[in-house]
């Protein structure tokens, strides 16, 4: 999926990854696309949260090769 900035929030625990995610999304422009990429076991919950909170776009999560999990948020 394509994106146009990334947060590395890899051995970040809460709410780092989504302290990051929001400072991110702040820099960006409507509709751009963040990737977030967090090892936090709890960030799934957080970014379905955060999402639904700020009316960001949770447009895909998942895992990534080597276990960790990523967030694709598209901003409002």
């Amino acid at each position: 999926m394509d994106f146009d900035k990334e947060v590395d929030a890899r051995g970040l625990n809460c709410p780092l990854p989504i302290l990051r995610a929001k400072k991110a999304l702040a820099e960006m422009q409507p509709g751009q696309v963040l990737r977030v990429v967090a090892t936090d076991p709890g960030s799934t919950k957080d970014f379905q949260a955060f999402a639904k909170q700020t009316g960001n776009e949770l447009q895909k999560q998942g895992e990534t090769a080597d276990k960790a999990f990523e967030f694709y948020l598209k901003r409002k």
